[in-house]
């Protein structure tokens, strides 16, 4: 394919002889048993040079497109690949990893880079870890699970370590009228909508004990999402709903015209905990990413 590219490029055995420094029967011969391999003819041979037959210049463009590959794949191997950036991480719905996030990525530099970042619940964050080659994962839980998720970690041969503590708050729309108390109890937020994330998760309990204990009954109006963008709409919008969260940079709060506010009654505290596999060597954009998160929970938590 070489030889009959140069000849088409050359117009003539001689000048392509010259430039691939092989003798011209030696290319002649070449040329004849790939025509007789494909069945073709590629060239006409005459007095003036050789010239393309139309089933020469349709060979041609595939030629062409093939040895690029085949040069492509030389190149790769034998330079070594382009050296690419690579991060990936599954973690809770929360604003404080979220801005870590943000900061971290002014750290990508202008090499090529792929990076990953997956909000989902604990299970999902798990099977992200073991199936589909997320590096980092951040889970959730309540305090009171704490041994069912340090269990199956150390089972499934994951590393952790705490992030934070904490206890959830409201945030509202500032014109929720429970904008206006300092404090709110549970019997406040009966009558209003509550947007939560559909899929808690307790390794080796039933669901329907999680979603029991997770969203108790006494709210009778819930909107169930699975992503966060929508949810600030919802409350920015809608002054009658309200949503647990993990603490909000003030900035949000702001841009969505919602408040944080504190409940009395509500004194579950909720861990987020760092996992990655057992062996798994923190790279150094793991390692700007953890900063970052640690600079994100210092100001924010």
């Amino acid at each position: 394919m070489k030889h009959a590219l140069e000849v088409a490029k050359a117009g003539s055995l001689g000048k392509a002889s010259e430039s691939l420094l092989i003798a011209a029967p030696n290319i002649s011969r070449s040329i004849r048993e790939l025509e007789s391999d494909l069945g073709i003819t590629i060239f006409d041979r005459t007095q003036s040079g050789m010239k393309l037959t139309p089933e020469g210049e349709e060979f041609i463009n595939f030629a062409k497109g093939i040895i690029g590959q085949i040069d492509e794949v030389e190149r790769f191997y034998k330079e070594g690949s382009p050296k690419k950036q690579k991060f990936s991480i599954s973690v809770p719905r929360a604003c404080y990893i979220s801005q870590a996030f943000a900061e971290f990525s002014k750290a990508i530099s202008k090499d090529a880079a792929e990076i990953f970042y997956k909000e989902t619940n604990s299970q999902r964050t798990i099977r992200n870890l073991i199936n589909h080659d997320y590096k980092l994962g951040i889970i959730r839980y309540a305090e009171n699970y704490d041994m069912y998720f340090k269990s199956m970690l150390e089972e499934k041969g994951f590393r952790y370590e705490l992030v934070t503590e904490f206890v959830y708050s409201l945030i509202i729309s500032r014109d929720n009228p429970l904008a206006k108390k300092t404090d709110i109890t549970f019997d406040d937020l009966t009558d209003y909508i509550e947007i939560a994330h559909a899929d808690p998760y307790v390794p080796s309990m039933p669901l329907s004990k999680v979603v029991k204990e997770e969203l108790p009954d006494n709210i009778y109006r819930r909107i169930f999402i699975f992503e966060r963008a929508s949810q600030f709409d919802l409350l920015s919008t809608n002054p009658e709903t309200f949503m647990w969260v993990s603490p909000a940079p003030k900035k949000l709060l702001e841009r969505y015209n919602l408040v944080l506010r504190k409940c009395s009654d509500n004194k579950k505290v909720y861990k987020d905990v760092l996992i990655y596999k057992d062996g798994y060597r923190l790279s150094e954009l793991d390692r700007k990413f953890i900063d970052e998160l640690i600079e994100s929970k210092r100001k924010y938590l």
